[in-house]
């Protein structure tokens, strides 16, 4: 279908909807955001004389609702200035303009009557032949169109985005029988490469997939809990990040998104799933009937299954609701032996086995919840989908699980977890067992040429996952041995078409010694037998920077010779990567901190996923970057003085970027901030980074690409910008905005910044910037306050301020 996308229309500004148009708006698409009218005055708008009629009350619901969204944080927005591209209006005057628009979204109230009214309206005004689709998350999709026209019909399909829709990846696709499948197609490929979504094909019934199950495992969850009187803070030790879920878990989510919404979502499946075999679990117990009655809702009430409350000495303290009692009491430390043996696992596929071995309450509340999801998620096929692994694709984006439910029964093993179930009762459907009797021993596997395949149940065959193949997936490419080398901390892949990758594996990807070598083989590797390099990964970030516990323990004792000789191979490889004869293309995702955000500077290009956050952060921790950050910074900086802003500015704004250690919220912010620059690329979604990086150095290889020359032109300022920095450091700590050592650590920064001290501006080459770097590094790891703030970092996770 020959169908471009320029303008949107969304149809309701309440928390989706505006969030929705924030979306749209993050990608270039001008929207028109309309909302009702309001029908009564304000007490001020009233004071002011304005009349129901007057635009400025008209347009006050969506203008409010818009305002909230762009001041939210996180922010619904790469940019606030992104905000520019939506225009407000109301139902009354504005319907009309939805004739400009290619695609009109509904986001009203979840009540049919309401919708129907609006589309009866929409299609007085529609263009035939644009789209037109609901964000409704559980009406039946086919029951909205009754009574409208064909092309109305045609071009009509649910589109069920989750919220918050920037930071949740999935979009499901709900079709009716009368929706045009070159529509579906559409959305399903607009979804994935403009929206940076896992877009999932569902069928039109209750809650779809993703709120479906995921909804039966919080109420099933409930239920065990219940049986094995598990406390609510025991509930979300165990169904935390040690079973790849977010760490707010259960309970501590309910409340941020509000426990109002999760019995809604059960009261529905409750009514509408008459012949589902776990119906009983949908059922509301008696105490969050209760919680519901007091308005304990969670964060929007002030309390929910936690509270903040004001403790001793004024300091807040988290109290935990006791569920027998319906008191609020402190919350408590939880421990569990099971636990404990999965500590040094690093590997989330490899705990499972070991979490439903153990002999406490912790691993019966694991063979309980594992048997009922898999028993539960066998018969939902093919109810809800015709295919296992758009189940574990809508939990995964839908619920943030790092594994789907399918991808969790293969890890513990299909026919491990058909006995679990058995053994607690629960009904598997009849499949698993025809598929496990002809040979087939996994949900998943990987084809000879790293393609991950699927369990088809109707063909009885495995299929290639549809789409991946516009994806790298790097542990598809391992499994068939695509490892050309590795140590414990990193990986040399091939890519194919004659590109490389280099892979961390390290803990939170900290740069240590293991990456450094892996680095500097990939690049050793690529100019002998390859023609480019990437430098990417498929953890959750690309990395949380150097690793801070060889750092301090250096420092520590004082092996000053071997702390200079890290720092001086931190930066050798920084210098090797950026003037290889082959082009090297960073691919960031997730956090890109200090030394992550310092590789990707010495890249020929970035193909960064949208949502990374980069930052120079070492100031944070009582130091300056010292892997060529501070270097690197400084030469674009000086790249841009023949651009006409006054160079002490230009200057300042660098200094002050990273004095204060900032951090993009998005890889759009990351181009205001310098961390990217002309020629690096924004991948909205974080599946196609890789693949695109390859692309990219396929692109630079191919237009020639030679070996760069290091720059011994660098204009650096001397003692004249050196004072500027110094007087303004000085008033900094005189004011009482900055600590003793917070004025020796911006000193040193602006020294190697200004060149030195040097009589006027000069021209130097990067090795002195390099040195001087090295060099202002080394001494502050001599400091007893920066040991104390890298302490703080490794033991608390948090900087400390002296």
């Amino acid at each position: 279908m020959n169908r471009t996308i320029k303008k949107v229309a969304v149809l309701g500004s309440g928390v989706m909807g505006s969030r929705i148009a924030c979306h749209f708006a993050n990608i270039g698409v001008q929207v028109l955001l309309l909302d009702i009218a309001p029908k009564e005055l304000l007490p001020a708008e009233e004071a002011k004389g304005l009349t129901l009629d007057n635009p400025a009350v008209k347009n006050r619901i969506v203008n409010s609702s818009l305002q909230a969204a762009v001041a939210a944080n996180p922010s619904p927005l790469y940019r606030k200035s992104e905000a520019s591209r939506i225009k407000t209006g109301n139902f009354d005057d504005n319907l009309k303009d939805i004739a400009t628009c290619d695609w009109t979204i509904e986001v009203v109230v979840e009540r049919l009557d309401i919708k129907k009214s609006l589309f009866e309206r929409v299609e007085q005004y529609r263009k035939p032949g644009t789209l037109i689709t609901s964000n409704t998350s559980g009406i039946p999709i086919h029951m909205m169109t009754e009574g409208r026209s064909d092309d109305f019909k045609k071009y009509f399909c649910g589109t069920h985005f989750f919220n918050p829709p920037r930071y949740l990846k999935l979009l499901e696709i709900i079709p009716t029988p009368d929706t045009d499948q070159a529509v579906v197609d559409f959305l399903m490929h607009y979804g994935d490469l403009y929206l940076g979504k896992t877009t999932v094909l569902a069928k039109d019934t209750p809650a779809f997939i993703a709120n479906r199950v995921g909804v039966f495992a919080i109420m099933d969850v409930v239920q065990v809990m219940s049986q094995l009187g598990l406390s609510v803070e025991e509930v979300d030790k165990l169904t935390g990040p040690v079973i790849g879920h977010a760490k707010s878990a259960t309970f501590r989510t309910s409340d941020v998104v509000g426990l109002d919404t999760m019995i809604n979502v059960a009261n529905g499946l409750a009514q509408n799933l008459p012949n589902d075999e776990a119906k009983a679990v949908f059922q509301l117990p008696d105490f969050i009937k209760k919680m519901a009655e007091n308005k304990w809702l969670g964060d929007k009430t002030g309390q929910g299954f936690y509270k903040k409350v004001r403790g001793e000495g004024g300091k807040s303290e988290i109290q935990a609701l006791d569920l027998n009692t319906l008191e609020y009491k402190p919350s408590a430390k939880v421990k569990f032996a099971t636990l404990e043996t999965t500590k040094p696992i690093e590997k989330l596929s490899d705990r499972f086995k070991v979490l439903v071995a153990g002999k406490d309450k912790a691993a019966d509340f694991y063979r309980k919840t594992f048997a009922g999801l898999f028993a539960y998620v066998s018969n939902r096929i093919p109810e809800i989908t015709d295919s296992l692994y758009k189940i574990d694709d809508a939990l995964r984006a839908g619920f943030g699980w790092e594994m789907g439910p399918f991808e969790t029964w293969d890890a513990l093993g299909v026919q491990k977890g058909l006995e679990l179930a058995q053994a607690e009762g629960k009904t598997v459907a009849p499949w698993v067992q025809e598929m496990l009797a002809a040979g087939n021993a996994t949900f998943y596997k990987v084809s000879e040429q790293g393609v991950k395949q699927f369990y088809d149940i109707e063909s009885k065959a495995y299929k290639a996952i549809p789409g991946v193949e516009n994806f790298i997936i790097l542990d598809n490419l391992r499994a068939t041995g695509k490892v050309l080398w590795k140590n414990a901390g990193a990986s040399v892949l091939d890519l194919g078409d004659g590109i490389l990758n280099v892979e961390f594996h390290s803990k939170m990807n900290a740069l240590g010694s293991d990456v450094i070598q892996g680095l500097m083989k990939g690049v050793e590797l690529a100019e002998k037998d390859f023609r480019g390099l990437v430098v990417g990964n498929d953890g959750p970030n690309f990395s949380a920077g150097a690793n801070l516990g060889l750092v301090y323990m250096f420092a520590l004792d004082q092996e000053y010779d071997e702390l200079n000789l890290m720092i001086a191979q931190f930066q050798q490889a920084m210098m090797r990567m950026r003037y290889s004869s082959i082009p090297v293309v960073g691919a960031p995702h997730g956090l890109a901190l200090g030394g992550g955000c310092e590789l990707n500077l010495h890249c020929d290009r970035v193909v960064a996923g949208a949502e990374t956050y980069m930052g120079l952060v070492e100031f944070g921790v009582g130091l300056i970057p010292g892997g060529g950050g501070t270097k690197e910074m400084t030469l674009r900086t000086a790249a841009k003085y023949e651009e006409g802003e006054p160079e002490y500015n230009l200057l300042r704004n660098t200094f002050m970027t990273i004095s204060t250690a900032k951090v993009s919220t998005s890889a759009a912010e990351a181009f205001d901030l310098g961390f990217l620059h002309r020629g690096d690329e924004v991948v909205v979604n974080s599946n196609r980074v890789i693949a695109q990086a390859k692309a990219a150095a396929i692109e630079l290889a191919e237009d020639g690409y030679t070996m760069p020359v290091q720059k011994t032109n660098i204009k650096v300022q001397g003692k004249g910008a050196l004072g500027m920095f110094l007087t303004g450091v000085h008033a900094m700590k005189e004011g009482r905005y900055i600590s003793d050592h917070d004025v020796k650590i911006a000193n040193k920064l602006a020294y190697i910044m200004c060149g030195g001290d040097l009589s006027s501006p000069t021209e130097v080459s990067e090795q002195y910037l390099l040195d001087l770097e090295r060099e202002a590094f080394l001494s502050l790891t001599g400091e007893r306050k920066t040991l104390e703030r890298i302490q703080s970092i490794l033991t608390t996770g948090k900087p400390l301020r002296n």
